[in-house]
């Protein structure tokens, strides 16, 4: 029998999640560039599996009753395009992990080039939709992403 092929998933640096993908017909317009909503997929996806990465079940937690992320803010910006074909490398940071809410940065980059950045505001909330305390493990393992800035430096 073949073994079934398990989907790629991405490494933690230090303080800096990278998650790459590559750029496929469905993500482009008709002239081969990538779509500026499909940023914001990839964005979703790289968080997905940082989630995961840190050991964060949110199905389990979903499924209990205890609650989930949600996205409360995004802040997107355009910097060059990506074309079909490119292999894009998504970075993800944090600055800020409090009890309800995490600020995270994310980039897209290809060979170094940045083509998209975001800031993102996740939120825990329970199933009612209210803003809850995150399982303080949670929030520990978001902490080891803070991303040291000099001070005057977001």
């Amino acid at each position: 029998m073949t073994a079934f092929p398990q989907p790629s998933s991405g490494v933690i640096e230090g303080d800096t999640h990278r998650f790459a993908l590559r750029v496929f017909y469905e993500d482009t317009d008709a002239g081969g560039v990538v779509y500026h909503a499909n940023y914001l997929r990839w964005f979703e996806r790289a968080r997905s599996d940082l989630v995961e990465l840190l050991g964060i079940d949110q199905r389990a937690a979903l499924e209990s009753g205890e609650g989930l992320y949600t996205v409360a803010e995004v802040t997107l910006r355009y910097l060059s395009p990506a074309r079909l074909g490119d292999t894009v490398c998504v970075e993800t940071t944090a600055s800020q992990v409090g009890r309800v809410r995490c600020t995270l940065h994310q980039t897209a980059l290809r060979d170094g080039v940045r083509l998209a950045e975001a800031a993102v505001k996740v939120g825990f909330i329970g199933l009612d939709g209210r803003p809850r305390r995150q399982p303080a493990a949670w929030q520990a393992a978001f902490a080891q992403l803070l991303k040291s800035r000099p001070e005057g430096q977001e």
